[in-house]
């Protein structure tokens, strides 16, 4: 039984190109993708005219122009989202995107009703935003990616905030870091939010995957953890199956030399594939937490385990000893942790050569 849900984060391969878009989706259902999720944004409400590009986004696009024309370009109109939302469905996908701003996410929430939101790494101290999110009172996965455990503590106080409200009036420090002790708080986070493990370089190299801190992000926060995966790595997601993470999210795309500043971070279909295999696979190994022996080793204990036998002939009455016991195999008769208790008993039968004891 799969339990991970796997998202194809399609983010911007779409490279502003409904017709992409909608190859996307297709592409990452046959690949084996739960969930498709894009990004909603309008780039005057998201970065100044004059902010540059990220390190990664300049050499992942080989251009120098602002992150403003960049995003420009990559921005879809928001009834092709209605029309992408619906193509999912008909592929049996649950469908997904980030809201980058308060009209987006209005829009995700009134218009295409999604019942889960994203908040993307860099968004995780944009209070205000933080706020509107909590405020629809939806499911909310949030990557992590950049953040110290003290944000991300400061983040879950807003959200619970947004959660636990009945008016209008705003947070502040003091009644946000009371609110979240409460349990009343901590059991509407535990119901509606996941933490995503994350690290923000577009590719990560494997050594900075930093698996082991999604024990620490559930010991911490007691939430369930996922992991957003930006290496370009098919095995490190299903490690992190063994880590207890509940969603992967992994970026996709039709191919890693398209223009755009996630392709180079992004899996094509046979890799995305092979990673979806990897995972379940992961799924099926983990069992539970109780030894219990398969059919198979009840059949192999007769043949794999030893069982007492003398090594020469032992009359009836005579003493068993450490000169004339053994442990041999098949191991259906008397168990070698019996040795010392036989040890000096007097056969109750004659014994030939090599037989099994059957005392």
């Amino acid at each position: 039984m799969s339990n991970v849900k796997i998202i194809a984060e399609l983010g911007v391969n779409h490279n502003g190109k409904e017709e992409l878009a909608f190859e996307l989706i297709d592409k990452a259902y046959l690949a084996g993708a739960d969930i498709v999720k894009f990004q909603t944004f309008n780039s005057d409400s998201l970065v100044s005219k004059k902010a540059e590009k990220a390190g990664y986004q300049v050499e992942n696009t080989k251009t120098t122009e602002s992150q403003f024309k960049m995003l420009k370009a990559l921005e879809l109109r928001q009834e092709c989202f209605l029309r992408l939302k619906a193509y999912a469905a008909e592929r049996g996908l649950g469908f997904m995107s980030t809201a980058f701003d308060k009209d987006s996410l209005d829009f995700l929430t009134h218009t295409l009703k999604l019942t889960t939101l994203k908040i993307a790494s860099g968004e995780l101290t944009n209070a205000p935003l933080l706020l509107e999110h909590a405020k629809t009172k939806k499911d909310i996965i949030l990557s992590t990616g950049m953040a110290s455990s003290n944000e991300i503590k400061k983040a879950l106080e807003i959200i619970a905030f947004g959660y636990l409200r009945q008016n209008e009036q705003d947070p502040d420090a003091k009644g946000l870091e009371k609110v979240l002790t409460t349990d009343e708080a901590q059991k509407l986070l535990k119901q509606r939010v996941t933490l995503l493990h994350c690290t923000t370089r577009y590719p990560t190299p494997v050594e900075d995957a930093n698996l082991n801190f999604i024990d620490s992000l559930h010991n911490t926060f007691q939430l369930n953890v996922g992991f957003s995966d930006h290496t370009t790595s098919v095995i490190v997601p299903a490690l992190s199956v063994m880590k207890g993470v509940k969603i992967i999210e992994k970026h996709f795309t039709l191919d890693n030399n398209l223009e755009g500043p996630d392709h180079k971070a992004s899996l094509e279909p046979p890799q995305f594939k092979e990673m979806v295999l990897n995972i379940r696979e992961a799924e099926e190994s983990l069992g539970d937490y109780n030894k219990k022996l398969t059919s198979e080793e009840e059949k192999n204990k007769r043949a794999g385990r030893r069982s007492l036998h003398v090594n020469q002939v032992v009359n009836k009455g005579e003493k068993f000893t450490k000169d004339n016991l053994i442990a041999l195999r098949p191991g259906h008769g008397l168990t070698p942790f019996s040795y010392w208790d036989l040890l000096g008993k007097e056969a109750k039968k004659d014994y030939s050569s090599g037989e099994l004891i059957d005392e």
